[in-house]
């Protein structure tokens, strides 16, 4: 069985064609398949034009009791899946549903783990490509996996891929990342990209930014060992400093700098500047700790439509 897995958040203008055109691709399938929707929250009409699906072939609805982000909703739809091949996409017909069937092959054919995407020609504006190459460029650093495109979320992950990261548990994750810690062998296709049929898109500056932290703290501990060599940087640059103003001051007296006030707030500026952005990085650590020392769900289920 091929298992579909959607998340949705207020979507109710492009639900009824990605219904349509989902079932047109998975019928060239000639296999069992389901289609797991999670509405993760939505303020729109998207549950109850999902609540209709309900009776069409193999479709289910996981109804979230509140709005818990993207990938905390996909993790939903990965603990009730029931098929050996479990395919992640958009809801808003960015990707294409009809490369489905390329991506089961492509699974099938090299006996893969994992089939990621690479979106060709892209119809994203600037302000979401910059950010997505930042991302991906942090990503393989991080994971030292040399995949193209992790931004686009139409991927396939076998069965027991996905039951792993179900098991992890941990509280928030970048689920393409997750993913390469159960997997051995991976590949990308390339895959076509859309402009959005309708609706505005619901990951903005802040969300992305969220998101890229989420990455750092949750795979590497890179940005505590780049406050670590810092440190010792600057207090070897602050002996060094103090060293050469010693010296400067015997050969040229107070009045060289000014009695040395200009050099001393600018000395209290950098260091409180990296003072401040040192306590941000483990702040994030902190806030990671704290969160799963509470051990609370990364989503709680309020229905699951057509079991």
């Amino acid at each position: 069985m091929i298992s579909v897995v959607i998340p949705v958040y207020n979507e109710e203008k492009n639900l009824p064609l990605l219904m349509d055109r989902l079932e047109g691709a998975l019928r060239t399938l000639g296999r069992p398949y389901e289609v797991v929707f999670i509405d993760d929250g939505s303020r729109d009409g998207s549950l109850e034009i999902l609540k209709n699906f309900v009776g069409r072939n193999g479709v289910r609805v996981v109804e979230l009791t509140r709005n818990y982000g993207q990938h905390s909703a996909i993790m939903s739809g990965f603990s009730v899946v029931r098929g050996s091949i479990v395919v992640t996409l958009d809801a808003d017909l960015q990707n294409p549903p009809e490369e489905i069937p390329g991506l089961v092959r492509a699974m099938e054919e090299g006996n893969f783990e994992v089939v990621g995407t690479v979106r060709q020609l892209r119809r994203d504006s600037v302000f979401r490509t910059v950010p997505s190459r930042i991302v991906n460029a942090m990503t393989r650093k991080i994971t030292g996996v040399r995949m193209t495109d992790w931004g686009c979320m139409m991927r396939a992950y076998r069965r027991e891929v996905v039951d792993r990261m179900v098991e992890s548990q941990e509280y928030s994750t970048f689920i393409p990342a997750l993913a390469t810690l159960y997997a051995k062998r991976m590949t990308e296709i390339p895959v076509g990209h859309a402009e959005r049929h309708a609706g505005v898109s619901n990951y903005n500056l802040s969300r992305l930014l969220n998101l890229q932290f989420d990455l750092l703290t949750s795979f590497s501990e890179f940005p505590l060992k780049v406050l670590l060599y810092l440190g010792g940087a600057l207090a070897a640059g602050g002996v060094s400093l103090a060293l050469l103003l010693v010296v400067m001051r015997l050969f040229y007296g107070a009045a060289w700098g000014g009695n040395g006030i200009f050099t001393l707030f600018a000395i209290l500026f950098f260091f409180v500047g990296v003072l401040f952005f040192a306590l941000g990085i483990m702040g994030q650590y902190i806030g990671r700790i704290y969160h799963e020392v509470r051990k609370r769900p990364r989503f709680t289920i309020r229905k699951v439509h057509g079991e």
